[in-house]
């Protein structure tokens, strides 16, 4: 009987957020980063995202130098409260340099600097002890189609791609892709675009991907199917958690909490594949409801892991002997109502 699997558990510094959003202030007071880190193992979890301005706040004011001592701080920190760095992103949405994109702009200087900030990125995450960078090209892409070419911009972001490989030949780029918002259309929507422009890079096997529940949904695709897609080319790196109630904007509920079946699925890709036998974390982007208070403030992380595990609980208590024989005769219906049974329980 093969090993049961143990999951690792992560999440960011942006998911114990204070409440704002486009239509209103903060509704929570902000608190330290050591305060949320703290916080973290008591929860269960493992280890931490960053962005690279999580790791080195204001970043884009300070030398080398700086950036290195500072990152060599918070490595100091972190191994002594017994956490491991995930993965760094660079935030390349909020400088004004990036206005018009990163990688992707229209303007020579602004893809000049996006390309260092990612640059110093990956110095970042190396000492931090990682070797994964995370990009959420957020706002590679264009709102009207005449601003810039799509075959100009993917040659640009492969540009952007060999630039990092070769800055460190030992670090590994997983792609977060993303239909839309903040741009009207990305240009690298879905995994399938992601793991496609890895083949153009320079070495596509340090190239892999990064898949969001609600980032799927959105594109209006199957979480699960777009776990195993990734996983067919031993490419899923990294994992955001979460849920969402259509075809909105970026909710990132707890996971589970809109569509439990579609995240017992989730977690039974996971289970079947083995995710997590590579060291992989399972990682909740998620925010707490804009009306949740101080008290209640880490419950959405608590909920999102607590659910997961059940649901592994639900996944190997599955009965695929008889889904499988549900399947070969083609009785969908019987299997569809087992699904719903299951996770109903006795």
């Amino acid at each position: 009987m093969a090993k049961k699997q143990r999951y690792k558990f992560c999440f960011g510094p942006w998911n114990i957020s204070e409440g704002a959003d486009p239509y209103g202030p903060p509704t929570r007071p902000p608190q330290t980063f050591d305060w949320k880190l703290s916080k973290l193992k008591k929860l269960g979890f493992d280890a931490m995202m960053f962005h690279d301005d999580d790791a080195v706040p204001d970043i884009d004011g300070k030398s080398e130098k700086q950036i290195r001592n500072e990152a060599k701080e918070l490595r100091r920190t972190l191994d002594g409260e017994g956490v491991a760095a995930e993965m760094v992103a660079p935030r390349l949405w909020f400088s004004p340099m990036t206005i018009d994109g990163g990688y992707t702009s229209n303007d020579a200087k602004c893809r000049r600097y996006a390309i260092e900030r990612s640059l110093r990125c990956i110095d970042i995450a190396k000492i931090l002890g990682t070797d994964l960078i995370v990009l959420w090209l957020a706002r590679e892409g264009t709102y009207l189609r005449e601003s810039k070419s799509g075959k100009r911009s993917i040659e640009l972001i492969v540009e952007a791609l060999d630039k990092m490989l070769a800055h460190d030949k030992r670090v590994r780029i997983a792609i977060e892709p993303k239909p839309n918002e903040p741009m009207d259309h990305a240009y690298i929507p879905t995994i399938g675009h992601a793991l496609a422009v890895a083949q153009l890079a320079s070495d596509p096997k340090r190239i892999g991907a990064l898949i969001e529940t609600a980032h799927c949904i959105l594109a209006g695709l199957d979480p699960a199917d777009e776990i195993e897609f990734a996983m067919s080319f031993n490419k899923l790196w990294s994992l955001h958690l979460n849920d969402q109630n259509g075809l909105k904007f970026d909710q990132d509920k707890p996971f589970g909490s809109t569509n439990l079946r579609s995240a017992f699925n989730q977690v039974r890709a996971l289970e079947r594949n083995r995710y997590g036998s590579g060291g992989e974390h399972v990682c909740f982007d998620v925010h707490p409801f804009r009306t949740t208070k101080i008290e209640h403030w880490l419950d959405h992380l608590v909920n999102s892991r607590r659910t997961f595990l059940r649901l592994v609980e639900k996944a190997r208590s599955f009965d695929e002997a008889t889904a499988r024989k549900l399947s070969a005769e083609r009785n969908y219906q019987a299997l569809d109502q087992m699904a719903i049974e299951h996770l109903l329980g006795s």
